[in-house]
């Protein structure tokens, strides 16, 4: 299995932004200064790449103690698709495609898991936004069981210019949520069809349930309120399934 690669040094950093890699985060040490510096910050301001300010020592560790410079980075082992040439080649082979949205999901278990079940239930691509979404990393592939490698996974500056390119493709979204009265299985999902599930702790952000064709729930007959994510992704991705043979 491919595992996450760590890069560390602030010019290796620069030129693995400016030769295309997909990073999914920086780590950099509290006042760093310096040209090179600046230039590094400039490109993550403009890439639009995640960073944190960390301690030394977390340096330290994820660099194995080489000479990090005060930089390290953590590059993604999988390389993302253009969403626009994505659902246009889906659309050229399949009448009816299964696009998944990922609203800030978080957690890189539930990532991997519904990465897994995604494409064991023959998704056409998952749709993520590049900040504040899980990163693709090792724990997201091992959980994914490798379907990583497998699932067409597109990185978005905003999720609802996604969603306005979707639905300008004759795409319909449903959106998983228990802001609604509608069932799952009140849906058709025989149809080209995008599922947008939301956040571990906020579900589905009120600006995109705006723009959802269609709200629906999964029914809950105990006392807990809501299911894991990755649970929930599985129940309407499988619904889809069941209308679909």
């Amino acid at each position: 299995m491919e595992q996450n690669t760590t890069i560390f040094g602030i010019r290796a950093i620069i030129e693995a932004i400016e030769s295309g890699s997909s990073i999914n985060k920086v780590y950099l040490q509290k006042g760093l200064r310096g040209d090179l510096y600046f230039q590094l910050e400039k490109l993550l301001k403009k890439n639009k790449i995640s960073s944190s300010i960390v301690p030394t020592e977390k340096l330290d560790r994820l660099s194995k103690h080489n000479n990090h410079q005060g930089a390290v980075a953590k590059i993604s082992p999988i390389e993302f698709y253009e969403l626009e040439i994505l659902i246009d080649s889906v659309l050229e082979k399949k009448d009816k495609p299964l696009f998944l949205l990922l609203d800030q999901l978080s957690d890189v278990r539930n990532f991997g898991a519904i990465i897994r079940t995604a494409e064991c239930t023959g998704v056409d691509g998952i749709i993520i936004q590049k900040n504040g979404s899980a990163p693709v990393n090792a724990d997201t592939i091992k959980t994914s069981a490798g379907a990583a490698f497998k699932v067409p996974i597109c990185k978005v500056d905003h999720i609802k210019d996604a969603i306005f390119h979707i639905q300008a493709s004759n795409i319909k979204l449903v959106a998983a949520t228990e802001k609604t009265e509608d069932s799952v299985y009140s849906i058709n999902f025989n149809q080209p069809m995008a599922i947008v599930m939301g956040s571990e702790h906020k579900g589905v952000s009120n600006s995109v349930l705006k723009m959802a064709d269609y709200k629906a729930k999964l029914p809950l007959l105990g006392e807990i309120e809501s299911l894991n994510v990755s649970v929930a992704c599985g129940a309407f991705l499988y619904e889809a399934v069941r209308q679909r043979m």
